[in-house]
């Protein structure tokens, strides 16, 4: 996996102090995409042992609340398979961090139901974030007031109640 940026102290993605990596690799495409460098998988630099470390080292202070996945695309399978060990160490080593996550799939209908993003790593993964935004960007419908998404048909989900109710349960205070 290729990574374009990391991001220490950023706010804007995410509640709170955060720190964001956004992968390569998109086929969504979205049209008036911010980032539309990244839909190209070999974007960027090599995601390695000691981008890992890095990672975790700006995520140890006390102020920062969290991990945000941002892209490019972080349910892209071969993205999963590479992201899936660094949540495992952060939920491991800092269990108090939470990890937003941003994707153009839908939880519904691509992440839980059968389409090209599942695969072997696709549980596991949801299973470690806490928030979701999903929904493809739609230039259409961007709407610069929104806090956390570009677009109104986009959604911010609490996942963690989600998956434990079966019913999706949306962050409706942003």
């Amino acid at each position: 996996m290729n990574y374009g940026e990391i991001k220490n102290y950023d706010i804007s993605n995410g509640e709170g102090v955060r720190v964001s990596l956004f992968v390569s690799g998109c086929t969504h495409h979205c049209k008036g995409c911010f980032n539309p460098e990244t839909w190209d998988f070999s974007y960027g630099m090599p995601y390695t042992a000691e981008t890992e470390r890095s990672i975790m080292d700006m995520l140890s202070f006390e102020y920062v609340d969290g991990l945000s996945l941002l892209g490019g695309e972080p349910f892209e399978p071969s993205n999963q398979r590479e992201l899936v060990p660094l949540l495992r160490r952060i939920r491991a080593e800092l269990p108090r961090k939470n990890v937003w996550c941003y994707t153009g799939y839908t939880l519904e209908t691509d992440l839980l139901g059968n389409s090209r993003a599942r695969c072997e790593a696709t549980d596991e993964m949801l299973g470690m974030i806490d928030v979701l935004v999903d929904g493809e960007f739609k230039e259409e419908l961007k709407d610069i007031s929104l806090v956390f998404r570009g677009s109104s048909n986009q959604r911010i989900i609490d996942l963690k109640k989600t998956l434990e109710s079966g019913e999706t349960v949306l962050i409706e205070k942003y």
